[in-house]
């Protein structure tokens, strides 16, 4: 008996192993059945893309590489433990290609997550962490529209609201956390604002924190505005980058993996309403994702699956 309980034990290890294979496997298999879907989309972005400012393609490329970086930063920024920096850059690299395989930012937290997790920290404050650098993100993304609203009058239309509708909306707003949301998650604001004050107390994390969240929406808009460039497409900087966080606000509401399908068709909208040819809108919206999509993705889901095999993750 006492030489069959160690035989019996010993398929653990090999069945942890088959099955960090199997997800990698299906991680790969699920990338090229997204890029066999939408081939015709890459096809056509590359043709149209070939004739465009090689100079200018390069420096959106560049940008989109930048994100990455400004992802890490942002993170570390987010937790007061210090973490692994080449682990941390390729987590975050494997993160943006997992966030295109779920649906609203799934695939992105998860890995973070598992990340974190194995740097030591707990699963709940691995989760505040995350909350902390969304948190961090959507007051930069709301404080540049209201900015760039006010630089680009009458670029942005928004719907005409009657009072009752804005009074109704501001109380839905002022009452739902009451009635509902904050008996189940004061725990979890309290959490949050508590690991946002030790962030903060830290030394450098808070310009981390806010520098890296700044720098990660800034370089996307330059990866933007260095295509218009390249498919000499006239539009402003500024009404550039107000269009992208625009667009990609809006699209956060339709939770499409990645923001597949319904951020393409937010950025060719407001491109089109600002001015644009359909034509150049496309090929913009084309050259963006190429860059910041397709062209990652593959390597991004290899480091996945490496990092998974390492136990990094």
């Amino acid at each position: 008996m006492a030489d069959v309980v160690p035989a019996a034990r010993q398929p653990g290890p090999r069945r942890r192993a088959c099955w960090q294979a199997a997800l990698t496997l299906a991680g790969l298999v699920g990338a090229v059945w997204l890029v066999r879907r939408h081939w015709p989309v890459l096809h056509t972005g590359a043709v149209r893309l070939a004739l465009a400012d090689h100079g200018w393609l390069l420096l959106a490329a560049t940008a989109a590489a930048g994100t990455w970086f400004c992802a890490a930063l942002a993170q570390q920024g987010a937790v007061t433990r210090r973490l692994p920096p080449g682990r941390l850059l390729a987590a975050q690299f494997a993160a943006t290609a997992a966030n295109h395989m779920l649906p609203a930012g799934l695939g992105a937290g998860a890995v973070n997550l598992r990340f974190l997790m194995r740097c030591g920290l707990t699963p709940a404050r691995s989760a505040t962490a995350l909350a902390v650098k969304a948190t961090a993100g959507v007051v930069v993304r709301a404080t540049l529209i209201a900015v760039l609203t006010a630089a680009c009058p009458g670029l942005l239309r928004l719907p005409r609201l009657s009072g009752a509708a804005v009074a109704a909306g501001v109380a839905v707003v002022l009452l739902l956390p009451g009635v509902v949301l904050w008996p189940r998650c004061r725990r979890a604001l309290a959490a949050v604002l508590a690991d946002i004050r030790a962030v903060h107390v830290r030394r450098g994390r808070a310009p981390a924190l806010w520098g890296g969240s700044l720098a990660f929406v800034a370089l996307h808009s330059l990866v933007l505005i260095a295509v218009t460039r390249a498919v000499a497409l006239p539009l402003a900087p500024e009404r550039v980058t107000l269009l992208y966080l625009a667009a990609s606000s809006a699209a956060a509401l339709l939770p499409t993996p990645g923001g597949l399908g319904s951020l393409d068709a937010a950025l060719a909208l407001a491109l089109t309403v600002a001015g644009a040819p359909g034509a150049a809108a496309a090929s913009v919206v084309l050259g963006y994702r190429l860059l910041t999509v397709w062209l990652p993705l593959l390597p991004g889901l290899l480091v996945l699956g490496v990092l998974v095999r390492r136990k990094a993750l």
